[in-house]
């Protein structure tokens, strides 16, 4: 079965969860550490090693683990993991070093710092200032133009990707919107910035990193290209236990994902943002810790995630083997890092484990374990599926087993998990079975970042047309929707489309599905509105990932 899609995951997803936590009463030890990662990684199917610590005033509890206690040997103290998309977190505290040297401003137009005659877009003359690259709403795609024409391997995507590329694909982009006013997460975006920043320090992004941060940091065994004595790389991984090839990055776009760092270095990061140590860096850490963005709500780089009524910053990342999670809770003076040999991304990442590490009063969730898939599932399943902008994907059974075949390539096994979730042997990917509120089965594809919406092609007729409504019509299930304490999902019109947001987290758009039905498909979501007597919404149903939230209108 051939790749659909490559990219640099993203770290941020939807999350339909809340919680009220406690207060830590004590520090916490190696021993407790170790056994709530064991907890969620013990004979998980991925075969993971993570490299876990909490970080404490005056305290660090670390723990190395395997999902298989005969893979110990795979990482340890000198085993240096790729961090992904934490990088950025890295790259926007040089872009506040040089805000504290009196050398750039939020405020500067991004053209500023980017070679005489570079082409960079607009929209109705407004341009794209530094506060959108570090908010990600600068209204650049996700991905270079030139990247797919670059990439010799879909393994190692980014690794021929040049400056002169990326400067030639921003000439190649156009804006949607005004900058500023909509969410989309663009690596893009930030390896421009990365390229710019360098440029206007006057020296390779790698050696910038070395001397600002780590040198400050006691970071000594962090690095992009150049790895330090002493330090091993780590051997990354897919989730079905296949080794991956490492990610390579020209130098100065590196700060969209290409730092090294081990548990310690990466221990040492989050003491600098939790402020234990005052070093020539402190003043741009602090800089980039503050609140610049509300859709999401956001710092340079940073996610701001509400939890038990703090603030938590964070940021995941994820490379075609590696997943790291970082949160920065300033209030508890309390931070968490998560390294693992092994991609997550298509599996929802590290998040449970990390945000539970955060505050216990948010689930751990628990290990994913080979399973058989019930007789009704696969027979549910099997059929033909549209799944644009790909081919037609066959789904078949067989013995038990569930099989696929996308139009023109050959067929594929898909093994099954008791997270619910079918996974082929031969990439890393997942397909995610979705039952829609008719009782339909669709599903996901997921895989390396991209999210793609199957839908099944009816035996006798082709697909149904979507309804066209009219804003009077959409404006109509306008309003907000609680669904648990202190979590809504607020919806409205915007540029003739329905448009959805949580609580603490950014819009997305709303698809016509049926009368009273939309979807947002990249995230697994239908919404069913219910009307009153009268005719008029008065509630909706949110369907994801098999569960149902509901909540009235107001």
């Amino acid at each position: 079965m051939k790749t659909f899609v490559t990219g640099l995951a993203a770290a941020t997803c939807l999350i339909l969860a809340g919680g009220t936590g406690t207060a830590h009463a004590a520090s916490t030890t190696d021993a407790t550490l170790q056994a709530v990662v064991d907890r969620r990684l013990a004979s998980d199917r991925t075969g993971a090693c993570m490299a876990v610590a909490i970080v404490e005033q005056g305290t660090v509890a670390r723990t190395y683990r395997c999902a298989d206690p005969r893979d110990a040997g795979r990482i340890g103290p000198d085993t240096a993991f790729e961090i992904g998309s934490v990088s950025k977190t890295m790259a926007a505290v040089l872009l506040a070093d040089l805000i504290e040297r009196g050398q750039a401003s939020l405020d500067d137009p991004l053209s500023d710092y980017l070679p005489e005659g570079t082409k960079v877009p607009s929209f109705e003359g407004e341009p794209i200032l530094l506060r959108h690259v570090v908010t990600h709403t600068s209204g650049l795609p996700a991905l270079p133009s030139r990247m797919q024409t670059a990439a010799a391997d879909v393994a190692n995507p980014y690794a021929e990707l040049t400056e002169a590329d990326l400067l030639a694909s921003l000439g190649d982009a156009t804006l949607a919107a005004a900058p500023g006013t909509r969410f989309e997460y663009s690596n893009f975006a930030s390896m421009v910035l990365s390229y710019a920043i360098a440029r206007r320090a006057g020296m390779d992004f790698e050696s910038l990193l070395k001397r600002r941060l780590f040198a400050p940091l006691g970071m000594r065994h962090a690095y992009v290209d150049d790895p330090p004595a002493g330090v091993r790389a780590a051997t990354g991984h897919t989730p079905n236990t296949q080794a991956a090839l490492s990610w390579d990055f020209a130098t100065n776009l590196a700060g969209v994902g290409g730092v090294r760092a081990t548990l310690d270095d990466m221990v040492r990061y989050v003491q600098g943002n939790l402020g234990f140590a005052e070093t020539a860096i402190t003043p741009a850490l602090e800089r980039a810790q503050e609140r610049i963005s509300e859709q999401p709500p956001m710092a340079m780089n940073w996610m701001l995630a509400p939890v038990a009524g703090r603030t938590v910053h964070l940021h995941e990342g994820g490379t075609g083997g590696f997943s790291a999670f970082v949160s920065i809770d300033r209030e508890r003076r309390r931070g968490v890092v998560i390294l693992s040999d092994t991609t997550w991304n298509s599996i929802g990442s590290l998040g449970s484990l990390g945000m539970h590490l955060v505050d216990p009063s948010l689930p751990l969730g628990k290990p994913r374990k080979l399973a058989s898939p019930p007789a009704a599932l696969l027979e549910a399943l099997a059929g033909e599926y549209r799944m644009p902008p790909f081919p037609q994907v066959s789904l078949r059974q067989r013995d038990g087993k569930l099989f696929g075949q996308v139009t023109g390539q050959e067929e594929f096994g898909l093994a099954y998990d008791d997270a619910g979730d079918f996974f082929p042997t031969v990439v890393d990917a997942i397909l995610r079975p979705q039952k829609k509120a008719n009782g339909e089965y669709g599903f996901q594809w997921m895989q390396m970042g991209g999210v793609f919406a199957a839908t099944r092609i009816s035996d006798d007729a082709g697909p149904s047309a979507a309804p066209s409504l009219s804003e009077a019509e959409l404006a109509a299930y306008a309003g907000e929707y609680p669904l648990m304490p202190n979590f809504a999902l607020t919806v409205r019109v915007r540029d003739g489309k329905l448009r959805a947001q949580a609580t603490g987290q950014g819009e997305f758009p709303l698809e016509a599905r049926g009368k009273d039905t939309f979807e947002a498909a990249a995230y697994g979501i239908e919404l069913v509105f219910k009307r009153d007597g009268k005719g008029e919404v008065a509630s909706l149903d949110l369907h994801q990932g098999g569960q149902v939230l509901s909540g009235p209108r107001n």
